[in-house]
C-alpha cells in the first residue's frame, strides 16, 4: 500500500486531471469533484481492488462530483487520456454523473441527490447475506444531507447493525445555492449520525494521514454502520474556486485555466 504521504502525491496528480478534463469539456462541477478527491483518492487505494469482481463498492451520491470518480478510474488505467477528452459528450461513457449501463466500474448510477445512501444500504445487506466480507462506502454533499431519504436510510441501516457500511459527507461548506449553514444548516453532523445510531466521527479531508486513521477505525469498528465528516474546502487547490459557490458547476476555459494550472503547480500537481 502506498504511505501516506505518497497517497497525497497520486490525489494532487489527479486533482490536474480533474481540471484538464473539466476544460476540456468546458462543463462540470469542479467544486465538489476537487473537495473529494483527497478521500477518493485513499478509499480506493487501501480498499478497492478493481481487479476483483468481488471487491469493496464505491456508491457517489454526490454524482455531480463524477470528475473525481474519473480521475480516479485514469489512474488505474480503466480510463485512457482519450476518453477522458471525451467527457459529458453524446454518447460517451463518461457522462457528467456515474452510470453503470456504461461504465460498471463506477459501481452505483447517481445523480439524483439523496438517493446513494439507500442504494449503499442494499449493496451492505447483499454482501452481508452472502458472504461476502469487503465495504460499501457511499460518498454524500453535505448540501445533499438536507434530504430526507438519507436520514430514513441512516435509520434503516443502524437497525441493521451494517458494519460494512461506510458513510462520508463531504462537508465543504457549500451547496448549489450558497453556503449549507444558510440554505439549511446542518448543525452538528457527528451527533446527527450518532443520534440515529452509527459510530461517527470528524476529520480533516485534505490531510492523508487524518483521512487514513478515519477510514482505518471505520474499517475496525464491527457494531454497526460508521460515519465519517470529512471537513474540505470546495475547489481545494485553485484559488479563485475555493470556498466560491460559483464554482459549484462551471467549465474552465481561457485565463481561468491557465490560473488553476498555476495555482496546482504551486501545489505540486
Amino acid at each position: 500500500m502506498l504511505s501516506a504521504s505518497q497517497l497525497q502525491a497520486k490525489a494532487k496528480q489527479n486533482r490536474r486531471v480533474i481540471v484538464d478534463m473539466i476544460h476540456t469539456a468546458n462543463a462540470g462541477h469542479p467544486g465538489g469533484s476537487l473537495s473529494v478527491i483527497d478521500i477518493l483518492t485513499a478509499i480506493y487505494e487501501t480498499d478497492v481492488d478493481l481487479r476483483q469482481a468481488r471487491r469493496s463498492k464505491v456508491v457517489l451520491s454526490k454524482g455531480h462530483a463524477v470528475p473525481a470518480q474519473y480521475a480516479v478510474l485514469h489512474s488505474y488505467g480503466i480510463l485512457s487520456d482519450d476518453e477522458l477528452n471525451t467527457l459529458r459528450r453524446m454518447d460517451s461513457r463518461l457522462q457528467g454523473h456515474p452510470c453503470t449501463h456504461r461504465l460498471p466500474e463506477v459501481d452505483a448510477t447517481t445523480g439524483l441527490l439523496g438517493q446513494g445512501l439507500s442504494i449503499g444500504i442494499g449493496m451492505a445487506i447483499a454482501k452481508r447475506d452472502t458472504g461476502d466480507p469487503n465495504r460499501v462506502y457511499v460518498i454524500c454533499g453535505d448540501g445533499e444531507v438536507n434530504e430526507g431519504q438519507i436520514w430514513e436510510a441512516a435509520e434503516q441501516a443502524a437497525h441493521y447493525q451494517l458494519n460494512n457500511l461506510i458513510c462520508v459527507v463531504d462537508q465543504n461548506g457549500l451547496s448549489s445555492s450558497g453556503k449549507t449553514v444558510e440554505v439549511m444548516n446542518n448543525r452538528d453532523l457527528q451527533a446527527k449520525f450518532t443520534a440515529f445510531g452509527w459510530q461517527a466521527e470528524t476529520t480533516d479531508g485534505h490531510d492523508m494521514n487524518q483521512i487514513l486513521s478515519s477510514l482505518k477505525r471505520a474499517r475496525e469498528w464491527t457494531e454497526g454502520p460508521y460515519a465519517i465528516i470529512a471537513n474540505t474546502v470546495k475547489g481545494k487547490g485553485v484559488s479563485y474556486m475555493e470556498n466560491n459557490v460559483a464554482y459549484h458547476s462551471s467549465g474552465i476555459a481561457g485565463e481561468q485555466y491557465e490560473q488553476a494550472i498555476r495555482d496546482l503547480a504551486k501545489e505540486g500537481c
